[in-house]
């Protein structure tokens, strides 16, 4: 087989990157002055929960891997979930290299009344996570080793773009999936990571936006990728077809569901009550949304299938994810239940039906963080109240801080889906597609 220009290219960026590590300070480098807690600022506790949940959100790449490639038909079973396996490997090398400096290194943004405001990090605080070690950082997780705080983030950056492959499964080439992977982590989830998350991002410090484990960072993000990659790829040329196996699904959202509260309750960053009450939130929203999908398509003539319970759970868990330290337990059955109606609704809307989003990433990400991020701004509890505690002006920049979300990921998607396409063009041709993309990506089969 002959081996073109792009995989050569591709391959000699990672034995630079991988060379290159080798000329940087180790993990036990002493803290920058002042940036940094001492050692015996740790929790134990803290440690082994955070451990604990980075390795339950791993476990999500693979788990949507077996949602998305059960999912598909029996010739893209492979190349769809290794769409999804493949994000462990690269984004976890982007993010050492320069992902998390871009993500929560030093500031970089724009003043406002004489206050500083971050949009994105300086890429030259963590390059090859340097001076990312043990000690805890003195406004970043101050209870646990830097070095744990930045791998726990890490899986977050990892599943993200995984999460827009569902929208462009069956006709995408493999090589210009990962430079847009590439591409979207460091221009589009690296900023919007900063703003929303880091002590001084625009969206945090200036708009009060509570975004408690993934909201907007993830799920927007993803959802409106998702739905600006259908768009510029173009439909299948068959968009018929049976899922190749459902087993796989009910798997996958199991797996997912079980990951998801290191994602969720991992988020409080500690062995503490947010998290146990993160930890009911979700598990009673993903409940509550499961049991409304299937009642609700009932209701609406169709079977009460396995596959639309499992799409139901997994909206739930979507949509609780911004409140989930923020609500009651009471609340995040309403949020799951609310969310599931109006996801469901847009997954039949005739409208969205005419943009071949593959697996629905759209109506289920991106739909399901949109309603967590209003649903937060309307029943948040503590500091800045939300809508029902008082809290009309945390509500309002919600909305400014989701319209903005929106357009930035949206149309920033769309521009890197037209750069990738002329880098290296997006879409297989008609013969590779017909084949399928086990075959004709990458020579294996189902």
């Amino acid at each position: 087989m002959k081996v073109g220009l792009k995989w050569k290219v591709s391959f000699a960026i990672i034995a630079i990157v991988a060379i290159a590590g080798l000329f940087w300070k180790p993990v036990t480098d002493l803290p920058h002055t002042g940036e940094f807690l001492g050692e015996d600022n740790i929790v134990n506790s803290d440690v082994a929960w955070i451990l604990a949940a980075a390795g339950l959100v791993l476990l999500m790449t693979p788990g949507l891997s077996f949602f998305y490639g059960g999912m598909v038909g029996k010739k893209n079973v492979i190349s769809t979930m290794l769409q999804s396996f493949i994000a462990l490997g690269v984004i976890s090398i982007l993010w050492v290299v320069v992902g998390f400096s871009l993500s929560f290194g030093e500031s970089i943004g724009i003043t406002i009344n004489g206050e500083h405001y971050g949009l994105i990090g300086n890429p030259f605080s963590y390059p090859f996570f340097n001076h990312v070690g043990a000690f805890p950082h003195k406004d970043m997780a101050s209870t646990i080793p830097f070095v744990l705080f930045a791998l726990f983030q890490m899986k977050f950056a990892v599943i993200t773009p995984a999460l827009v492959t569902g929208s462009f499964a069956e006709r995408v080439r493999f090589i210009s999936y990962l430079l847009f992977m590439v591409l979207f982590s460091l221009l589009i989830y690296t900023p919007l990571c900063h703003m929303v998350w880091h002590p001084e991002g625009l969206l945090n410090k200036y708009f009060g936006v509570k975004d408690f484990a993934g909201g907007t960072v993830v799920h927007m993000s993803a959802g409106f990728a998702a739905l600006a990659g259908a768009i510029v790829i173009g439909k299948r040329k068959n968009r018929e077809h049976k899922p190749a196996n459902i087993p796989f699904v009910l798997l996958g959202t199991g797996m997912l569901w079980f990951g998801w509260f290191g994602f969720n309750a991992g988020s409080a960053l500690g062995a503490n009550s947010t998290a146990a009450l993160a930890f009911g939130t979700t598990t009673i929203a993903s409940a509550s949304a499961m049991i409304t999908w299937i009642f609700f398509d009932r209701l609406n003539g169709r079977n009460v299938s396995a596959m639309g319970a499992c799409i139901g759970a997994v909206v739930g868990l979507v949509a609780i994810t911004p409140a989930c330290g923020f609500v009651t337990i009471p609340e995040s059955l309403f949020i799951g239940f609310i969310t599931a109606i109006v996801s469901n609704s847009l997954l039949y809307w005739k409208v969205l039906k005419k943009v071949d989003d593959t697996l629905d990433v759209f109506a289920c990400h991106g739909v399901g963080g949109i309603m967590g991020m209003i649903l937060t701004a309307i029943f948040a509890h503590g500091e800045n109240a939300s809508l029902l505690h008082g809290g009309i002006g945390v509500f309002t920049h919600h909305m400014i801080a989701l319209l903005f979300v929106s357009i930035f990921t949206f149309f920033g998607a769309i521009l890197l889906f037209y750069l990738t396409n002329k880098m290296i063009h997006l879409r297989v041709g008609d013969r590779a597609e017909f084949e399928g993309l086990d075959i004709s990506q990458h020579g294996e089969s189902f």
